[in-house]
């Protein structure tokens, strides 16, 4: 069965197991499709597992997971920074046009012949998401997904090109 990523785990949270994490997708209510569906799998280099999640409960407007058999602060801390995966039929519907972060990460900037990075992350808050893009020599940069910046998206292919505007790459 092929799986796709939605959502990565952060850090654990409280006592009882549970840990924060960022859901791959501006479509309101996502988190009450994955508890409809409940059956996910947690993955990690080296690693995977498929469990079942109990709950998602927002705090400070981030999402809060909590999984059936993991219930303490060391067996939710094995689970730092794991991506959650659904079955791809599970996966987000799109529109032509629109993407998910998970199509977005890993996906290789390129502004004109130049290599920019990868896309690590994508920050959003409210306006045009921003792309968090690893350089070469390990810097974050932020590049706006614009239209008028991210000209051609390929996701097939892991290729964003982009015309990022004079001095953005400096910052």
């Amino acid at each position: 069965m092929a799986w796709v990523a939605v959502a990565k785990l952060g850090r654990t949270r409280g006592r009882s197991g549970e840990l924060t994490g960022e859901i791959y997708s501006s479509h309101p209510g996502r988190d009450r499709e994955l508890m409809e569906s409940r059956r996910v799998a947690l993955a990690k280099p080296g690693r995977r597992q498929e469990m079942d999640l109990e709950r998602i409960w927002r705090h400070d407007g981030r999402p809060v997971f909590q999984f059936a058999g993991i219930d303490s602060i060391s067996a939710a801390e094995e689970w730092e920074g794991a991506d959650v995966l659904v079955p791809v039929d599970q996966g987000v519907r799109r529109d032509a046009g629109e993407y998910t972060h998970a199509d977005l990460i890993g996906c290789r900037l390129e502004a004109g012949s130049v290599v920019v990075g990868i896309v690590r992350g994508l920050e959003d808050f409210g306006s045009a998401p921003l792309l968090k893009v690893e350089t070469a020599d390990g810097r974050e940069i932020l590049i706006p997904f614009a239209r008028s910046i991210c000209k051609e998206i390929d996701v097939a292919g892991k290729v964003i090109r982009a015309d990022v505007p004079e001095g953005l790459l400096e910052l």
